[in-house]
């Protein structure tokens, strides 16, 4: 553990993964804020915390029952000698999952397809099991990309928990800048398809680098970065 506190990659990993978990927890901020919004406004802040404290929980477990999996590394069968095991069912599996969302996720944002809140009202209960349920849902793509990032579990842990601080206490402004600047969001599913590319490429015994997906990742995010500073820079002299 204290060998982690002095490792560079490691402290790499985890702000890489914590952006990530934010930027792909915007569904589920979106998702919050629609399910809480049903219920008398005193008691929607409370809502909020319990359902994230509860689905917290539930995506720790997640993560630790995967990882688990993820180390049962003895052969289960062979198919034309190639041996095959747990860990390279959950891997490949798990990277078929994640191409397959960003797949799906980048079709709806090219589509302009939208989610729209239905109205109507709904028990303090009934929001919390929403809550807990479709964040558990969510939490497939979010956790099986950290096992992709990240190599150590505390490491995971910490970027799940700080992600799920970020929902917590400050919904609202990572939600609005993913809304007014979409591209980010179109380039965290980008991320998702290289995950799981890496993870399926792993269950297939072909080991990529974890410092080749974050030096794609960062390279990727300063780009962007500075194509926001550029946009920013054309709107202010356009409104001179």
């Amino acid at each position: 553990m204290l060998e982690l506190l002095t490792d560079p990659q490691a402290w790499i990993s985890l702000a890489t993964l914590a952006v990530l978990e934010v930027v792909l927890g915007i569904d589920n901020i979106i998702f919050l804020s629609i399910v809480s919004a049903r219920l008398p406004e005193p008691q929607q802040p409370a809502a909020r915390r319990i359902g994230l404290g509860i689905a917290l929980g539930a995506r720790i477990l997640l993560l630790l029952s995967l990882t688990w999996m993820i180390g049962l590394t003895a052969p289960l069968f062979e198919i034309y000698g190639f041996a095959v095991s747990w860990r390279d069912i959950v891997l490949i599996l798990g990277g078929i999952f994640l191409i397959v969302k960003g797949t799906i996720e980048t079709h709806h944002m090219l589509e302009g397809q939208g989610g729209e809140s239905v109205a109507g009202t709904a028990s303090f209960a009934a929001v919390i099991v929403q809550i807990v349920m479709l964040d558990v849902v969510f939490s497939l793509d979010s956790v099986i990309t950290a096992i992709g990032i990240a190599e150590h579990i505390p490491i995971m842990i910490a970027a799940i928990v700080i992600a799920m601080a970020v929902m917590l206490l400050a919904a609202e402004p990572p939600a609005h800048f993913v809304n007014t600047h979409p591209t980010v969001k179109m380039l965290a599913l980008s991320f998702l398809l290289l995950v799981g590319a890496a993870l399926v490429a792993d269950g297939m015994h072909f080991h990529i680098p974890r410092g080749y997906l974050y030096f794609a990742i960062a390279f990727s995010m300063g780009v962007e970065a500075l194509n926001l500073l550029a946009a920013a820079a054309r709107r202010r002299r356009l409104a001179r």
